[in-house]
């Protein structure tokens, strides 16, 4: 087996219009294909965060908690790439997200903070851009 790439990341959340509103509203990924599927009283919200990558935004009725302080067993974050962390930032903030502070990637050098969705979920922004002073 040869895996090529991640096809997508899905997500559980527990008041879709929240979530709809802050993934699209918000992180301005685009709606791709939004779907009700009755039998399960459920919504299914594809997401394009890139020509390459897709979120699945799921809602169920009543789903159980994510384990996370102290750090559970499984996923930690999700992470996505920008340009300018200072710029995320303070878009983030204007838009009543709460961020950590920034900080440094001893490993890489290079910046990243965490903030979270209406679940909860800790998100990252990490920047790869490499600035150049003159």
């Amino acid at each position: 087996m040869k895996i090529s790439k991640i096809h997508h990341v899905a997500i559980i959340c527990s008041n879709y219009e929240a979530s709809k509103k802050f993934y699209v509203d918000i992180l301005k990924f685009l709606i791709v294909t939004e779907t009700y599927r009755r039998d399960r009283d459920s919504y299914k919200l594809d997401l394009k965060v890139s020509d390459h990558d897709t979120i699945e935004l799921f809602s169920f009725p009543s789903p159980p908690l994510r384990p996370s302080k102290p750090e559970a067993c499984g996923l930690r974050h999700l992470a996505f790439e920008v340009d300018n962390i200072e710029e995320s930032v303070d878009y983030l903030v204007s838009c009543g997200i709460e961020v950590e502070p920034v900080r440094i990637d001893l490993l890489t050098g290079k910046k990243f903070t965490f903030f979270k969705d209406p679940d909860d979920l800790p998100l990252e922004v990490y920047e790869t851009q490499v600035k150049i002073y003159s």
